[in-house]
């Protein structure tokens, strides 16, 4: 939609950059959706990476593997980020947003096929950047249901235009 970021669920909405500047520090700002991780997402993942690891694919190897089962590449926890972004944030009178990089990231937890993952964000910093834009640097925590540490932790860079 022109003229702010909008995404369907259960969003927490800024009316403007200024408002959510004013989050800046608290802890868990906005929390996203809940995703679920299909052997089929696991299996398309390694097939545009050519990351084809048997803990990732092969079903019936991994079942006698360390955790019982295949489990998702860590970097397709990552590249989730942006959904848990665009499915905890509702920021009007932005046109624009474009991922910037990250900082740190850690893959604390392995998770299983069948997991359902969502992220806590924090916002750690904002700045002014050119074009009237703001970088925001955010602390996001993946969480999945039922576990008891988080299965990502990482600093997302993210900028937003008016």
């Amino acid at each position: 939609m022109a003229g702010h970021l909008r995404v369907a669920g259960p969003v927490r909405v800024f009316e403007s950059l200024a408002e959510l500047a004013a989050c800046l520090g608290q802890e868990d700002v906005a929390t996203s959706d809940w995703v679920s991780i299909t052997q089929e997402q696991v299996n398309r993942f390694a097939e545009a990476t050519g990351d084809h690891q048997w803990i990732h694919v092969d079903v019936e190897r991994a079942r006698a593997g360390p955790f019982g089962g295949p489990i998702a590449h860590g970097f397709l926890t990552l590249s989730l980020l942006p959904v848990f972004l665009e499915s905890a944030l509702d920021i009007r009178g932005v046109r624009m947003g474009v991922n910037y990089g990250l900082n740190r990231v850690r893959f604390t937890a392995p998770v299983p096929v069948g997991s359902r993952l969502r992220a806590h964000l924090t916002l750690q910093a904002i700045e002014s950047i050119e074009r009237d834009g703001r970088q925001l640097t955010w602390l996001v925590r993946v969480e999945r249901e039922g576990a008891e540490r988080p299965v990502c932790v990482a600093e997302s860079l993210v900028r937003l235009y008016p």
